[in-house]
């Protein structure tokens, strides 16, 4: 069975130390929001409820009549999340006492073999099925390219103290942070909160990069 995270090391199984990589374009089912990720039954939660009813209808397509061209089994890719504050987005920092404050844009990747026919049906299919309204899960293009990204260890809180890796990193090596409403602070989750201590949480941390230009001599 195809697992994203075996097969796509580089992508899903990085350092704990800062590496540059360049992020092929892929397509994912994304949900769009703001608020506290916290909070009981917030916005938050409901989208991830309903990104995974979309994705585990897409997995088991093949027990039902729907037959999705070239499909073959694999494993629901881990959840991720771009993340921005409006007021500190060019900077892609965070004020972690205003989580109410927080965007996001949900995401789970997809296979390259289901296209945006076969989501149309699995949203439909997870409605009808498990009584959920997914009618805001979407079809989503995402192209991150150039990306410096590093796997934390902890709490989502400690992340500063990680990004201040990056930042260093990039700076000596001549690259810059290029955050913008297109680039955005990067979280792949490879731990279940639920289930897993904190300070044992596997979070691998991406942010977009762009080579600084020299400084012109006088």
């Amino acid at each position: 069975m195809f697992d994203f995270k075996k097969e796509m090391k580089d992508l899903y199984q990085p350092k704990k130390v800062p590496q540059i990589i360049d992020v092929p374009a892929a397509n994912f089912i994304a949900v769009q929001g703001k608020g506290d990720p916290n909070e009981e039954a917030g916005e938050y939660k409901k989208a991830i409820e309903a990104l995974y009813a979309v994705a585990y209808t897409l997995k088991m397509s093949y027990k039902t009549d729907h037959e999705i061209e070239g499909f073959y089994q694999y494993v629901v890719p881990p959840l991720e999340g771009f993340w921005w504050q409006p007021s500190n987005q060019s900077k892609g920092s965070f004020d972690y006492s205003r989580k109410s404050d927080f965007h996001w844009i949900s995401v789970i990747r997809l296979p390259d073999f289901i296209t945006e026919k076969d989501f149309e049906w699995a949203v439909k299919q997870a409605k009808e099925k498990k009584k959920l309204d997914c009618s805001r899960v979407e079809f989503m293009k995402i192209d991150e390219g150039l990306c410096v990204q590093i796997m934390h260890i902890g709490s989502y809180d400690d992340e500063p103290a990680t990004i201040a890796l990056m930042d260093d990193y990039i700076q000596e090596y001549g690259y810059r942070n290029d955050f913008s409403k297109d680039r955005l602070h990067h979280e792949i989750y490879l731990s279940d909160p639920r289930r897993t201590a904190p300070e044992k949480c596997k979070t691998i941390i991406r942010h977009p990069i762009v080579k600084e230009c020299p400084k012109p001599k006088d």
